[in-house]
């Protein structure tokens, strides 16, 4: 695995071995970036379940300013902190070692994107989306982006979010809401 594009495109990432997490491929991150972007104007990034931190170290490689990453599984923070460490510019990520509910309780700001990929997503999914938006967490032109098992079938509608694009790669799924 490694980094798609951008400042830091090229690079390799670190992922866990096992299956607590699910790395999202290369094509399919390209690909996903490539549908909302491919590339930022600033901004800050929110990844709630990292993994392996690449999809929020993709989003500031692409030009995001500044990306929370949360992840409350100790071998993936391991991972996640060997990753930021990789770019050589740790000064734009920040990892909370904690899991979804207590970092919504503590995050502040506004966000310009999220990223969203949990284990269980759809339930998820909306929840964290409907309290992310009741806590003033997203900014007005926030992209919010969920990377699901194709066979999820996520509501057209969250809180004040529509989905504004989805396509199917391989066995995963992406759904960008916009407002």
């Amino acid at each position: 695995m490694r980094v798609v594009a951008g400042t830091f495109g090229g690079r390799p990432l670190k992922t866990l071995v096992g299956k607590t997490t699910r790395p999202t491929t290369d094509k399919v991150k390209g690909a996903m970036f490539n549908m909302i972007g491919p590339f930022f104007d600033g901004g800050r990034v929110l990844d709630l379940y990292s993994g392996s931190g690449s999809l929020a170290i993709e989003a500031v490689s692409r030009g995001m300013d500044y990306a929370v990453l949360v992840e409350k599984d100790r071998s993936a923070q391991a991972i996640i902190q060997a990753n930021i460490k990789m770019t050589k510019s740790e000064k734009q990520f920040q990892l909370l070692k904690m899991d979804d509910k207590k970092a919504l309780s503590q995050l502040s700001g506004q966000f310009d994107l999220v990223l969203l990929d949990p284990p269980y997503a759809k339930e998820q999914i909306v929840n964290v989306v409907t309290e992310l938006e009741a806590r003033g967490l997203l900014t007005e032109d926030v992209m919010i982006v969920c990377e699901t098992d194709k066979m999820v079938a996520l509501p057209e509608e969250i809180s004040a979010f529509g989905i504004w694009k989805q396509k199917i790669y391989g066995i995963s799924k992406v759904t960008v809401y916009v407002r």
